[in-house]
């Protein structure tokens, strides 16, 4: 990820630029209408910084974009002539796959040597139950997680995640300022 100062920034400017843009078409706006708003506009404005450059801020866009009442918005984040960019397979990404293959399969050797054989059994059993319930859950948290592999999801939620703690970061500074603003209106 790149310079977390300047994807704050960026990130504003579309987030105010999506909520005028909203505001702009609903003149009289209810509390959940306005509620919908401010969060439609922050994900794609923080989708839009990550120039669809990863899998969650493309499902973002796409899921927003079904909702034809978000077309204002969708458009100007994402142009209907231009395709999302394809992230190649690397060599990189086969490597640290065939890795971890490899550590666990030497993990399970070692465990082989230190316990029982049904006490692995079970316990392996156990275990890979819980990583597989936990890799669900993930997957329906991750924006666009449904349709990912094991790697790439753990790389997507590490993005995504930053993504969130930049986006909560700018929305509690902008929430400080208008506070100050409120009790010293100057």
């Amino acid at each position: 990820m790149r310079n977390i100062n300047s994807v704050k920034q960026e990130f504003l400017k579309k987030w105010i630029w999506g909520l005028r843009k909203y505001s702009s078409q609903k003149k009289n706006m209810s509390l959940m209408e306005r509620k919908k708003a401010i969060k439609l506009s922050a994900d794609l404005a923080m989708a839009s910084t990550r120039n669809k450059s990863t899998r969650w801020s493309r499902a973002l866009i796409a899921n927003a974009s079904r909702d034809g009442n978000n077309k204002v918005l969708t458009e100007h984040v994402s142009p209907s002539s231009s395709s999302p960019p394809q992230r190649p397979a690397t060599r990189k990404s086969f490597r640290r796959i065939r890795s971890c293959r490899n550590m666990l399969i030497r993990r399970n050797r070692a465990a082989v040597h230190c316990r029982t054989k049904d006490r692995v059994v079970a316990a392996s059993f156990v275990a890979k139950r819980l990583v597989q319930k936990r890799t669900r859950r993930l997957k329906s948290l991750l924006p666009g997680g449904e349709s990912m592999d094991a790697v790439s999801l753990v790389e997507e939620t590490l993005d995504y995640i930053q993504s969130l703690r930049a986006q909560v970061e700018v929305m509690r500074r902008l929430v400080t300022a208008s506070e100050i603003m409120i009790l010293n209106p100057s």
